[in-house]
């Protein structure tokens, strides 16, 4: 099954809607998750 991950520029406008009040429950859930999918890098050496 091939992982699905959400890229670098959906993810930014996923937290700016997660930041911003004006937005519904509705949008909010959709950011959150696709903020669940985006993949952590953990610590560069």
């Amino acid at each position: 099954m091939a992982k699905k991950v959400t890229g670098k520029a959906a993810a930014s406008a996923a937290s700016k809607v997660l930041r911003d009040g004006r937005t519904s429950t509705t949008s909010k859930t959709a950011a959150g998750s696709a903020l669940s999918q985006r993949e952590t890098g953990g610590k560069k050496k």
